[in-house]
């Protein structure tokens, strides 16, 4: 097996495997890419994309088409942001070098259709990683990474050429892998380790134009990916791993603990404001009705102005937390921004608009499609933030008022 810090060849079981690991917004590796399977033509080519990505990539138009309402109703706003959030990202630090994110898995395929080899698309739906990294994140770990998505979409760091090529050293790799690790475990395993195995898997998997297993195989992917795919393609070919995917490739069901828990936290508030009506009377009672619709309503009106929502949208997260708090079937991120998506009805130049607006805080709040996902997230976030409070009010006033029964 020979090896570089960007190209590994495998010889396993009779057949070639040459992984190129590649810095997605590097010039050097659109070459390379290039000038490997020009050089070494493979019968199959394998790439890190999915049937989502390959879509944005051959379809450039593909957001004018984006319904943010059936998003909503269909649970998929976080989905969404997250995907904006990282392809702004990339594409920030593209513009350093002159490419565009995944400008290598472009020339790689282009070249196979030129070439008439067969090329398939190996990674894991991008719809199934991020719904796995939200569900099996803690809420804690969801804070941490909805702060990191947040950083590093307003980022204004500049990114050179010479650092972008460094991410490709795996000295480099390891170091970030190492960070990623201790700030987001949960994530790392989701979004590197399990999609080591998932791309091992499909690189094995790769036909040739007979639809036989591929004897030689070229698959482009990211530099971090190396070391891990490498491991798992040996492990099928020693027998100790197989190919299938399907503990992997779908999105955990949520357990009993956590639709108890969601029910749960709504019946102690119910219950406490009974208990406050039963020691307290009308008096007390009503102060923590009261208690809950300020703090719960304000705040997710708070969090809604932040998002820059029209007033309309403000009354109704004033409105509506208080009541969806006590509901987990509906949440007032998706009230509120259904409601901003009717007043403040996305224009065609929105759509047209969205990833390059994506990349900046300005664009964010200026584009009508940003500025509802952001009503979506921070009034929800502020509803949340509203239960507890009220919830820590009322138990102290109640506590309180229990002592002074009984002592």
């Amino acid at each position: 097996m020979e090896s570089t810090s960007t190209r590994k060849i495998l010889e396993l079981n009779g057949r070639k495997i040459v992984l190129i690991g590649t810095a997605h917004v590097s010039p050097e590796s659109v070459e390379e890419v290039k000038n490997e399977i020009s050089s070494n033509p493979p019968e199959a080519l394998g790439v890190e994309l999915d049937s989502g990505r390959y879509d944005a990539m051959t379809n450039p138009d593909k957001y004018r088409e984006l319904d943010i309402v059936k998003v909503l109703k269909r649970g998929e706003a976080l989905l969404i942001l997250a995907n904006l959030i990282l392809s702004s990202f990339q594409k920030r630090m593209g513009q350093n070098v002159g490419v565009k994110p995944g400008d290598e898995m472009r020339a790689a395929i282009d070249l196979a259709e030129e070439k008439k080899i067969p090329f398939e698309l190996v990674d894991r739906p991008i719809k199934v990683t991020l719904n796995r990294a939200w569900a099996k994140n803690s809420f804690w770990g969801k804070c941490k990474l909805l702060a990191a998505l947040i950083s590093s979409a307003f980022s204004k760091e500049e990114v050179s050429a010479d650092e972008i090529e460094s991410l490709k050293k795996e000295n480099e790799m390891d170091s970030m892998m190492g960070e990623l690790s201790e700030f987001l475990p949960t994530v790392k395993e989701v979004l590197i380790d399990e999609r080591d195995r998932y791309l091992a898997c499909g690189i094995w998997e790769c036909k040739n134009s007979s639809g036989q297993k591929a004897q030689s195989v070229t698959a482009v992917l990211g530099a971090g990916h190396l070391p891990g795919v490498q491991k798992h393609l040996e492990a099928i070919a020693a027998g100790s791993e197989d190919t299938n995917t399907d503990a992997i490739s779908e999105v955990p069901p949520k357990g009993i603990g956590s639709k108890i828990l969601g029910w749960t936290i709504p019946a102690i508030i119910v219950a406490l404001i009974a208990l406050g009506f039963y020691f307290g009377g009308k008096k007390m009672g009503g102060q923590f009705v009261g208690s809950w619709i300020i703090w719960n309503g304000l705040l997710a009106a708070i969090g809604t102005t932040i998002a820059a929502g029209h007033p309309i949208t403000i009354l109704a997260a004033f409105l509506g937390a208080p009541i969806t708090s006590l509901c987990p079937l509906i949440g007032v991120g998706f009230l509120t921004g259904i409601v901003q998506a009717v007043v403040k009805k996305p224009k065609v130049k929105d759509m047209e608009s969205l990833t390059d607006d994506a990349a900046t805080l300005k664009g964010f709040y200026k584009n009508r499609i940003t500025r509802v996902l952001l009503v979506f997230v921070l009034s929800s976030l502020g509803s949340s933030i509203g239960t507890f409070a009220a919830g820590a009010t009322i138990v102290k006033e109640l506590s309180t008022k229990i002592m002074s029964l009984f002592s």
